[in-house]
């Protein structure tokens, strides 16, 4: 839903923005925490469950510059950290704020206009209600367990099946991440689904055919679920002029969402297969007959 930024954080002749702009926008699936308590994005914890970051790891983790993180303090737009002697320490409500700026920033708006709603929704009390909303729309859509192994491994997995032109498809797919002698697979259940099926003798090439054809066919179900959401849920208005109980409803309707709409795919998925397969085993009857 968000509109792209130029490099220097601009959009449409503004000029207050940040000095290199901004808001890369990147890291939206988490907030910043792993399920043992620790930080997925760098950080460490306080010794309970609690995330914090030093300053690199938090604008690491939110996908912006460290100056930028300094001008947005600068001007306001984020609380000052927590200091321990000489080290300055962000908390996960910090993460939040900077992928709200990042947000906001790519919607087209200015440095100085975030800066007078952060302001606005602070003195109408619903700044924490926004954040919590913001945590709410963007966490536990994507619970994976990442897969790192060297490239020498990963070739004796799939052994002659899988060759150089398929782990680059495969990188260029974001299934995996090579660095270096390393490649980290984003998904285990997806690592296992592909062997399964190459192991049966399908070849990997036409599996990664097949996973393009399915992250198109997912991008446009996701964009007709947040159309749907934006334009019955929040409204015409956007979340700016919404009240702290219109925010607090939100964020009850987001979390009963993300069930429905995994729900609903796999349902209708699975009664396709089911139709789909029934017809093939019929034509194959038939041949046979």
């Amino acid at each position: 839903m968000s509109r792209q930024v130029r490099e220097d954080g601009t959009e449409g002749g503004r000029t207050d923005a940040s000095p290199d702009g901004g808001a890369a926008g990147g890291g939206r699936s988490t907030d910043g925490r792993s399920t043992d308590g620790g930080s997925t994005d760098g950080g460490s914890t306080d010794g309970g469950t609690r995330a914090r970051y030093r300053r690199e790891d938090l604008a690491r983790a939110a996908g912006v510059r460290v100056r930028n993180l300094r001008y947005y303090q600068e001007r306001g737009l984020l609380p000052p950290p927590r200091r321990e002697g000489r080290i300055a320490w962000y908390s996960a409500d910090h993460l939040t704020r900077l992928r709200l700026i990042s947000d906001l920033l790519g919607r087209g708006y200015t440095v100085n206009g975030i800066a007078e709603l952060l302001h606005a929704w602070e003195a109408g009390g619903g700044l924490s209600q926004l954040l919590g909303l913001e945590r709410a729309m963007t966490r536990d859509w994507v619970q994976e367990e990442p897969v790192t192994m060297t490239l020498a491994e990963l070739r004796g997995l799939f052994g002659p099946a899988g060759t150089a032109e398929d782990t680059r498809r495969a990188a260029e797919l974001g299934y995996v991440r090579i660095e270096g002698d390393r490649v980290t697979h984003r998904s285990r259940r997806l690592l296992e689904a592909t062997l399964t099926l190459v192991r049966q003798g399908v070849p990997l090439a036409e599996i990664l055919d097949a996973g393009d054809f399915v992250q198109t066919q997912a991008a446009a179900l996701a964009d007709r679920f947040v159309g749907l959401f934006r334009r019955h849920v929040i409204g015409p208005d956007g979340l700016e002029q919404l009240s702290a109980t219109q925010l607090d409803h939100i964020s009850d309707a987001v979390a009963a969402l993300r069930p429905v709409a995994g729900e609903v795919v796999a349902s209708e998925f699975a009664r396709a297969m089911g139709r789909r397969v029934e017809a093939e085993v019929a034509e194959l009857l038939r041949k046979d007959a």
